[in-house]
């Protein structure tokens, strides 16, 4: 990311200098975050990143939290980069207590792209927050500690007041049939949670082998 320096900077190489006068502004490129065009899935990213991943998880799947303790930070940089965007799709199928844990953190997840404001990075670490303080087959987070989550990642503070007023962003049920229907045509055998899907290349990633991540985006 390139910013103006403020005031008088000094650049020294080997006795050299040069001054650089102006104001700090912030990139007014960076990727954002968006609904999808189905109303179901959340895009974090350039709409023409050379990466484009779908990743189908549920709020209570301990090995979607996995997938993001070990490949989280990784998503964030490439996002911040440039190179990868990823279309998040939730799913509420481990919905058994009663709470709505699965639909309402889905519903967070909604709230915080809304407008288009996001910051895709911020999103992700949202996410990151999300899957590493579970409470599977609990009560969940409440709406306020949803939205403390959502501010701590950098979501906008009006979006974050949505969340903490827990407003609704998407209808789960259909959600869940939508993107439970879109999984299955991934892979009508293994239709678990976490799936990553290459919509680039059309098929299914192997998120089993720990250096996928990288290798996607190295042969883009």
């Amino acid at each position: 990311m390139l910013a103006l320096l403020t005031g008088l900077t000094l650049l020294t190489a080997v006795g050299c200098t040069r001054q650089i006068e102006g104001s700090a502004q912030s990139d007014p490129n960076k990727p954002l975050t968006q609904v999808s065009e189905d109303g179901f899935g959340i895009r974090a990213g350039f709409d023409d990143a050379p990466v484009q991943i779908e990743i189908f998880a549920e709020p209570q799947c301990t090995h979607c939290a996995d997938l993001q303790h070990d490949f989280g930070e990784s998503i964030r940089g490439h996002l911040a980069g440039g190179r990868l965007a990823v279309t998040y799709r939730p799913m509420t199928f481990l919905e058994m207590s009663g709470s709505h844990y699965s639909e309402r953190v889905s519903n967070a997840l909604f709230v915080a792209a809304q407008d288009g404001r996001t910051p895709a990075v911020a999103f992700q670490k949202f996410v990151e927050e999300l899957w590493a303080d579970q409470d599977p087959s609990g009560k969940g987070p409440t709406d306020d500690e949803l939205a403390d989550k959502a501010r701590t990642a950098g979501i906008p503070d009006e979006l974050v007041q949505r969340i903490a007023d827990g407003e609704a962003a998407v209808d789960a049920v259909e959600m869940d049939e939508t993107n439970y229907d879109y999984l299955y045509l991934v892979d009508s055998v293994n239709t678990g949670t976490p799936t990553v899907f290459d919509l680039v290349n059309d098929e299914k990633v192997d998120i089993y082998d720990k250096d996928w991540l990288d290798k996607l985006v190295a042969s883009s």
